[in-house]
């Protein structure tokens, strides 16, 4: 075979111009072009790192605002209830004396009510002793034909109403 015995005669030449590509292509790819990527790489690491570094420090500010927010927003809240629960106070206290001030009038006037009733009541048993008395001494003229005196037919009827 020709081709065995030729490979001895282009081995060294072969060998010679592999390493002679590896070497340029070593020292193109392994020496120009890697350090220069690597460097892409490791700044776009850092980059990477600082933009999580400053979100972290810009979160860290916003919980930090939360919370103020949030505790301006707690006293805040406490200094209404404080309002209304005043407000309050000072409405209920305003219903009491305006209530008081009602019921003293409904007391005067209920007081004055029933010393007319009283008076009333009083005039009314009057009246009614006067004609009871005059109907008693018609009823005891007509039914016995005996007169009573108006004194005695008072004081009967006094006892019958005292009774009844």
């Amino acid at each position: 075979m020709p081709q065995i015995a030729q490979l001895a005669e282009t081995y060294f030449s072969q060998i010679f111009w592999l390493l002679v590509f590896f070497g340029i292509t070593f020292f193109l790819i392994g020496r120009g072009m890697v350090p220069k990527v690597m460097g892409t790489v490791q700044l776009r690491d850092k980059q990477i790192a600082d933009d999580l570094a400053a979100a972290r420090a810009a979160r860290d500010a916003a919980d930090d605002q939360e919370e103020a927010w949030r505790e301006r927003e707690n006293a805040n809240r406490a200094k209404a209830q404080a309002l209304i629960a005043e407000a309050k106070a000072k409405g209920a206290a305003a219903s009491e004396e305006k209530l008081a001030t009602a019921q003293g009038r409904f007391d005067e006037q209920l007081a004055e009510a029933e010393a007319e009733i009283d008076a009333a009541r009083a005039s009314a048993m009057t009246e009614i002793e006067t004609v009871a008395t005059e109907a008693a001494q018609d009823i005891v003229a007509r039914l016995a034909g005996a007169k009573v005196d108006k004194r005695t037919a008072r004081s009967a009827v006094k006892k019958e109403l005292a009774h009844g």
